[in-house]
């Protein structure tokens, strides 16, 4: 279950996060709630997953952490700021590069209504 579907099923999660705890708390705290959110509609999530990066044919170890990844095919980005910037995006979809990921969101919830901060881009 990849694209449309699964993104729709993420973003209905982070909406029931977003009603339960509302803006204005760590990302961590969206993070854990998320994952157990997920983990609850029988998602497989990994949460701080490392992801090795290779620079010109040298392994340099655990360059960076996903968030989340449900069901090893959809990354999650997740931001508690006060708007999502060009940069932000570009964050995302270098991951989705650099792991092979088809699809990835970009959700922000500090914001009033979830809908506003979310981004879902694809590789």
């Amino acid at each position: 279950m990849i694209d449309s579907s699964l993104s729709g099923r993420v973003i209905g999660a982070a909406i029931e996060v977003h009603k339960t705890l509302g803006p204005g708390l760590l990302e961590s705290a969206y993070e854990l709630a998320l994952e157990h959110e997920l983990a609850l509609m029988g998602h497989l999530v990994e949460r701080q997953k490392p992801v090795q990066l290779s620079y010109k044919g040298i392994e340099l170890g655990d360059a960076l952490r996903l968030d989340l990844i449900v069901d090893d095919s959809l990354i999650v980005e997740i931001k508690s700021i006060e708007q999502i910037a060009p940069l932000h995006e570009s964050q995302l979809l270098t991951y989705l590069r650099l792991t092979g990921a088809p699809i990835g969101l970009l959700i922000n919830f500090n914001v009033r209504v979830l809908k506003e901060g979310i981004r879902r881009i694809s590789n």
